[in-house]
């Protein structure tokens, strides 16, 4: 079939069909009209005008969460990097949008097929059939190669690699965004956790707090320095904190749910996940300012990006579609009338040439497509830039968070001690007689409030850290490679 090919190349047939359909590709793409182009909306890429000028974002290691130094942690952040079912999915799109790149690419090569048929036909007596065919019936027959190549003069078929090309990069960093959430999602439902422990010790510290004030009312009941109102409200008090106690335990449950859930998991997990042991002084790599390479370190900005280039190749794919698409079609084989004959030398057959599609009437099918894939760049656009302006925002909100928390703890450690404090001297005071319960009672519950409101304190800076860390991209890599293999992960 190669030497057919080279035998029946005639350059200046294929010269001339090449300029006759340059002309009608200009005549016919000229019909396009600006009317259905894109907007004009330029994407956010340039650092400085989204104030991004602090230094580059520290790359945190692979397993950045090893930090907290507790091994039951780093089983479920295992777990749920293996069995989590969003991530599942994830990389079965990864799966999906390679496969269909790898499709596209190949049509850009030449297609090679084999067909063969017979068929018993009663040829007419009236055709131009020689005898002594005519008239009766025969098999006929045919066999061979056929080869057909799109020529690709106007880019169409390269367009579409593109495209395809940076929709699988698009799912494979889409991948790689959804392991660094869900290693995000896991440590911060941990610290969940462990905020919850913290909770119910300060629950059940004030519980005893509040019984051993409830025991000194009955004494001093019994000795008729105390009446039964005051008896009362003691009974009162430790009813109250036990219900705090209650709802404490409830939230517990809650992240203890949401750690199997993440580890695709139900509830035969409950049982096996333990109180956290969290490193107390854990230090997260984390910028102090938003960083001037934030575009390039978040994976959902750059499958964004890469959505606006995939877009733009589909655009440019739709508008070769106007052009003529020429083809070069290829055939070898046999073809007769008898199975006899079928196999013969004589009964070969072969030929090779151009083939030229030119649309001229699709009732508007073609500039419809074209509109489409204009839209599509807008949308592209449009959700990159949704997108930056939410990794800035979200990058920034955690940075005033973290500043704000740390502020607001040193504070909240001089009220705690003063509450303490005074919660003390009231005590010492209502045991001696010189005070009230009432007094004992309001200071006992800004102690609770001081000590609960420490704990939340540094359950949400930790977490503020942590979210941090994922929104300045974690342990992403921009290195494409590397991106693949933590995508894979």
């Amino acid at each position: 079939m190669i030497t057919v090919l080279s035998v029946s190349k005639r350059p200046v047939s294929s010269m001339l069909l090449r300029t006759m359909s340059f002309v009608m590709g200009l005549l016919l793409g000229g019909c396009i009209s600006d009317h259905y182009a894109p907007s004009k909306e330029r994407a956010l890429e340039n650092p400085p005008d989204l104030g991004l000028s602090g230094m580059a974002a520290p790359v945190a290691d692979h397993e950045w969460w090893s930090v907290y130094q507790d091994p039951q942690l780093d089983r479920l952040l295992r777990g749920a990097l293996a069995d989590n079912p969003t991530l599942a999915q994830a990389l079965a799109r990864v799966r999906g949008a390679q496969a269909e790149a790898a499709a596209v690419h190949a049509d850009s090569w030449p297609s090679i097929g084999y067909d063969a048929s017979e068929t018993r036909e009663r040829f007419s007596a009236h055709a131009p059939i020689p005898p002594p065919y005519g008239g009766t019936p025969r098999w006929y027959g045919s066999q061979g190669f056929n080869l057909s190549w799109d020529l690709d003069f106007w880019g169409r078929q390269a367009a579409l690699v593109r495209q395809a090309n940076n929709r699988s990069d698009a799912a494979v960093l889409d991948a790689a965004g959804a392991r660094l959430a869900i290693a995000g999602a896991v440590v911060r439902s941990y610290l969940a956790l462990d905020r919850a422990y913290a909770l119910a010790d300060v629950a059940q510290r004030s519980e005893e707090q509040r019984l051993q004030i409830r025991a000194i009312t009955q004494r001093r009941f019994k000795a008729g320095l105390d009446t039964r109102v005051e008896l009362r409200e003691a009974d009162g008090a430790v009813a109250d904190v036990r219900v705090d106690l209650t709802q404490i335990q409830a939230e517990r449950d809650r992240a203890l749910h949401l750690l199997a859930a993440l580890n695709g998991q139900g509830a035969t997990a409950y049982d096996k996940i333990e109180r956290p042991r969290l490193r107390a002084d854990t230090s997260l790599p984390l910028p102090g300012s938003l960083p001037f390479d934030l575009l390039a370190r978040r994976p959902d900005v750059l499958a964004a990006h890469s959505r606006i280039v995939s877009a733009r190749a589909g655009l440019a794919a739709a508008k070769a579609a106007f052009y003529p698409d020429i083809n070069l079609l290829a055939f070898a084989g046999t073809e007769a009338i008898g199975l006899d004959n079928l196999f013969h030398g004589s009964s070969r057959t072969y030929g090779v040439g151009p083939s030229l599609h030119l649309p001229i009437f699709d009732a508007g099918k073609l500039r419809a497509l074209y509109r489409g894939s204009a839209a599509d760049v807008d949308l592209a656009v449009s959700t990159y830039n949704q997108t930056v302006l939410e990794a800035v925002q979200q990058t920034a909100d955690q940075i005033s968070d973290i500043v704000s928390l740390d502020s607001g703890l040193q504070e909240q450690q001089r009220s705690l001690d003063a509450a303490e404090d005074a919660f003390g001297l009231a005590t010492q005071r209502y045991q001696a007689g010189l005070t009230t319960y009432l007094t004992v009672l309001t200071t006992e519950t800004e102690v609770l409030s001081a000590r609960r409101r420490r704990v939340e304190l540094l359950s949400a800076r930790d977490i503020a850290r942590v979210t941090l860390l994922i929104n300045v991209g974690g342990d992403f890599y921009v290195d494409s490679n590397k991106a693949s293999a933590t995508a894979s992960n």
